[in-house]
């Protein structure tokens, strides 16, 4: 494997989660009326952010933001956690277990049902009691100094749209039915356009489980 340019690395992700925390302050402060078709654009925007932040935690589970240990998985810690109270070593395990048994009783990311009890289960697996606590203390802190409304259409809705959105186009679509490889994956057509804004270029999943120490932001350069 090359060896990973740790500024650029580093610079990838702290780009990602400020673009996600300057949005979010001013959707939060926002003085806005249901009205405006710019709200609805917005949540679509921090729905896709929140999907980067998640996505630069997957990246530093495979090591490949920095290979600094520590500054790698800090950044991992900070974007899970900032995503919606997870908690790295947890889902670090899980999806490691996702590359060893992939397509399998074994894979955590698995299930061999329709969209919906898939993805419930999907869920189910990563979800604990302790971030729910986590989430509810956070909800209620943030709700004394920002307007209700804004915190559940710019805070509370995205993250939950970007479940849906690393779901489908992360897991869901690529691991469907059966495939004539190893890794049990298939891949979107060739459209760096559509793979960025559909999931940051994981819908070239095939490449992903062929290069899974490829960050992000060069994944494109596998499909050409």
């Amino acid at each position: 494997m090359k060896t990973i340019n740790p500024h650029i690395g580093i610079l990838v992700a702290l780009t990602v989660i400020a673009c996600w925390f300057v949005s979010l302050y001013f959707l939060l402060t926002w003085n806005f009326a249901l009205s405006n078709p710019l709200v609805y654009l917005m949540i679509v925007v921090q729905m896709h952010l929140y999907t980067g932040l998640f996505i630069t935690a997957h990246d530093a589970m495979h090591g490949t933001i920095s290979p600094n240990q520590k500054a790698n998985n800090f950044i991992g810690y900070l974007s899970v956690f900032l995503y919606a109270g997870f908690f790295y070593n947890r889902l670090y395990a899980k999806h490691h277990q996702h590359h060893r048994h992939v397509h399998t009783e074994d894979d955590p990311d698995f299930a061999p049902h329709g969209f919906w009890k898939w993805y419930f289960r999907f869920m189910l697996n990563y979800v604990t009691i302790i971030q729910l606590v986590i989430m509810a203390i956070a909800y209620n802190a943030l709700k004394i100094c920002v307007d209700e409304k804004n915190l559940l259409l710019f805070w509370v809705l995205p993250s939950l749209l970007s479940t849906f959105q690393l779901f489908y186009f992360g897991t869901y679509l690529p691991h469907k039915g059966e495939h004539d490889n190893e890794y049990h994956s298939s891949s979107l057509q060739k459209n760096h356009f559509v793979a960025f804004i559909t999931c940051y270029f994981f819908g070239y999943h095939l490449e992903h489980h062929q290069k899974p120490g490829m960050p992000w932001w060069q994944l494109h350069k596998a499909k050409d």
